[in-house]
């Protein structure tokens, strides 16, 4: 949330941006991040669905602004006091949507009384889906976590942490925050390292460049070149090229060959 602050404020040139996720025990976004804020006044502001510009923003799942909050005809005016402190004007709020639900809400500001074009606006959007890409790939280890906390009660458990972790890794190339990224991989090579049973017939170790790591693990999942491609960002004649390297370097002749000698090799769960 931090992180998808600073890149409003930069793409938008707003000197205030604030934010917060959804709270699902009371079904509210609380105002948990503040920046370019000179007060603490929306610190912890619980914003319920429909009310105020970001509860608007909530219950239409869509971008909302108001030129003048203060007297703008459209939105409720349940904050006013805590905007009036921070002087705020115009405000945008851009919810924060993941597999259709809200989970939270940004918003990016000035003092004075301006429109905010489309541009800004667009800006914002961006900022936003950094946010979400963060929720889908924490919920993504959540559900990594859990399943690999589980007894193991045959091929199908394992099966399912084997997609999980696949997922994982395509999701690894499209996160922004290097340090997101290299906790993601470290929990992906955990999860390599506890799920794969040694193969002493190998003398030599293998090693595979994290591109070929992650086509291997669409693979692994059952999935075509082409949605390899799609979950990857790349293109099919590129993740082709990496399949086939990394199949050579396994000593592989076919594809099943390359997913099972990766596993025994300790490079896929």
């Amino acid at each position: 949330m931090r992180a998808a602050l600073l890149r409003l404020r930069r793409g938008t040139g707003l000197p205030v941006a604030f934010g917060g996720l959804l709270e699902n025990a009371r079904h509210v976004v609380r105002i948990g991040e503040l920046s370019g804020t000179g007060t603490r006044a929306l610190s912890g502001l619980a914003i319920s669905s429909g009310n105020g510009l970001g509860g608007k923003a909530v219950a239409l799942s869509r971008p909302c602004a108001v030129t003048d909050y203060q007297v703008s005809r459209h939105i409720s005016h349940e904050y006013d006091a805590a905007v009036a402190a921070e002087g705020l004007r115009s405000v945008l709020a851009v919810p924060v949507v993941v597999r259709r639900q809200v989970r939270g809400v940004l918003y990016g500001a000035l003092r004075t009384a301006l429109p905010l074009g489309d541009r800004t606006l667009s800006a914002a959007v961006a900022a936003a889906r950094d946010v979400e890409q963060a929720l889908v790939v924490r919920d993504e280890v959540r559900s990594l976590l859990a399943a690999a906390r589980e007894p193991v009660a045959g091929p199908g458990a394992w099966e399912q942490v084997r997609e999980a972790h696949g997922a994982l890794r395509a999701l690894a190339p499209r996160i922004v925050d290097p340090s997101l990224r290299a906790e993601l991989l470290s929990v992906c090579g955990r999860l390599e390292s506890a799920t794969t049973i040694p193969d002493h017939g190998h003398d030599r170790p293998v090693s595979l460049a994290p591109r070929e790591l992650d086509v291997l693990s669409c693979v692994a999942a059952g999935v075509t070149n082409a949605t390899a491609a799609e979950r990857l960002g790349l293109r099919p004649e590129t993740v082709k090229g990496y399949l086939r390297s990394a199949m050579r370097k396994l000593g592989a002749h076919t594809r099943l060959e390359a997913v099972v000698a990766a596993r025994r090799a300790g490079l896929l769960p």
